[in-house]
């Protein structure tokens, strides 16, 4: 199957490359190609970016962009409650293989907090997110479950966290087959980014994508919420 193959609402644009390593140069080049009109329009930039090992080649490339790296805000649209020295936080992902050389002058605002608890972390992020400037680039991932940031099928919480009209930033939430608690931005948050990507590699993410958009339960496919018109999916086999 190709990402071709499948039909995608209007307004909803793929891109399909070869390679893993063509799409991380691609989607790079076009990120920063956004990052880049919104600096020259307002003087700063705010990407928000998802963790996980898929986007670390991206991450590489994306470092390796002529930028005014000073004049942008990073954060992510989930991050798993584990300080940052932890083999599995993605702020420590994001800062081993995205803020390096140039790209370490980059404001990062990290969602994880040493907080006594998950739903108080959570609550510490969602203050932190009101610094937040409107997000310019939004790079999503989906797992095979169609989860999409910590938005995870079954969870507690993510009734509320998908809420299109809510005022809650962040979330706790817990992903059922993974054992660490998660924080996540909200589906009404997330909503707002200007541009938005769903990068996925491989036959089965085109397999759940088909699945989700056959489907109206976003509850049970959370990524359901965001194949909207303007998505920019970027997939390669």
């Amino acid at each position: 199957m190709a990402i071709s193959e499948l039909k995608l609402p209007q307004g909803v644009t793929a891109h399909e490359y070869r390679t893993p390593a063509l799409l991380a140069d691609g989607l790079a080049n076009d990120v920063a190609e956004q990052l880049r009109t919104a600096i020259s329009a307002r003087g700063e930039a705010t990407l928000v970016v998802s963790g996980g090992r898929s986007p670390v080649a991206f991450f590489q490339q994306l470092a390796k962009q002529g930028l005014d790296w000073s004049s942008v805000t990073i954060t992510l649209a989930d991050e798993r409650w584990v300080p940052v020295e932890h083999a599995d936080s993605n702020a420590g992902l994001l800062k081993q293989h995205l803020l390096q050389g140039p790209a370490a002058k980059a404001k990062f605002l990290s969602l994880y907090s040493a907080a006594a608890n998950l739903e108080d972390a959570a609550e510490q992020a969602d203050r932190l997110l009101v610094e937040l400037p409107g997000i310019d680039v939004l790079v999503l991932g989906m797992g095979d479950d169609g989860h999409t940031a910590s938005l995870f099928p079954d969870s507690p919480n993510l009734g509320d966290a998908l809420a299109p009209d809510g005022t809650r930033r962040c979330w706790p939430m817990l992903a059922p087959t993974v054992p660490h608690q998660r924080l996540t931005m909200s589906r009404a948050l997330l909503a707002t980014a200007k541009y938005t990507v769903l990068s996925i590699s491989g036959s089965a993410k085109l397999t759940t994508l088909s699945a989700a958009l056959a489907s109206d339960d976003v509850a049970a496919m959370p990524i359901r919420a965001f194949l909207q018109p303007t998505l920019e999916i970027y997939w390669c086999p």
